[in-house]
């Protein structure tokens, strides 16, 4: 296979599974040996095509935070937010600076696939009757503190197992501290956006100071990999919206569930 068309693969893959609750670091692992292994910094640097699919989706919500800055509930908002990935970040480089990688193995994306399912799918299987979840997700937004150091924790935790999903940690400890489906996704889908854009900078520079040329001249694969997540992503983010308006994560939960069973069996008999 071309190594243009494997980056292509990557791309998709990444914008698929980046904001939907099923890993996208576990995924782009797991396909490394059929689409070939990618430094670290590839890895992460794509993600940040995810992101512009974000700021495209939720143009308008950016817009009106940007319009309303100087108002009260927008500044709390926006200050419970920065709070998350500040907490995230000095949570990160702490990790990197004890010597943290992301690991090689699959049996560790495996169970946090498969734990993290069964939280989903306990959590949507104890949901009360259609007229009281129709009620909560009419609740007007609020952003705790309380959620925000949630949030930022749950992201830790899924730099640290890969499998754990960053927008599958956070919509579901979300969810638990009682959000309503939307609102949960917007702040994790919004809080993803300075976090990927940062942890991308970060292992992109670090990559540069260790190995100049080396990254200089796979410029155009970082390129096209973060192109096709970004188109990738903006098509699955739309429809996610679109999905959860009529349903709820309980497919996610089991797709997980699923996917980390194979995962372990896969690495029980390699």
């Amino acid at each position: 296979m071309p190594d243009w068309l494997q980056v292509i693969l990557l791309g998709v893959v990444e914008g698929i599974t980046e904001f939907l609750p099923v890993s996208s670091t576990g995924h782009l692992l797991l396909a490394e040996p059929w689409l070939g292994a990618r430094p670290d910094h590839f890895t992460i640097c794509i993600q940040s095509g995810a992101v512009i699919a974000v700021l495209a989706v939720f143009r308008e919500r950016v817009r009106s935070l940007w319009e309303k800055r100087r108002e009260a509930e927008t500044q709390d908002y926006l200050k419970k937010l920065g709070f998350s990935f500040v907490l995230t970040g000095f949570g990160g480089l702490t990790l990197k600076a004890a010597g943290w990688e992301l690991p090689n193995e699959s049996a560790p994306i495996g169970w946090a696939l498969l734990i993290g399912g069964l939280f989903f799918i306990a959590y949507e299987l104890r949901q009360p009757k259609k007229e009281q979840s129709a009620a909560k997700e009419n609740k007007p937004l609020s952003i705790t503190w309380i959620i925000a150091i949630a949030f930022g924790l749950a992201q830790l935790v899924a730099m640290v197992f890969p499998g754990a999903s960053r927008s599958g940690a956070t919509i579901l400890i979300g969810l638990i501290l009682g959000m309503a489906r939307r609102d949960a996704v917007e702040f994790s889908f919004l809080l993803g956006v300075p976090t990927l854009l940062a942890a991308g900078g970060y292992e992109l520079a670090s990559a540069l100071k260790e190995n100049p040329n080396a990254v200089i001249s796979e410029w155009d694969t970082l390129l096209l990999g973060t192109v096709a997540s970004a188109v990738t992503a903006f098509i699955v983010v739309n429809w996610l919206l679109g999905y959860l308006q009529r349903n709820t994560f309980l497919a996610f939960g089991w797709y997980r569930f699923g996917a980390g069973l194979l995962v372990l069996g896969m690495a029980a008999m390699a």
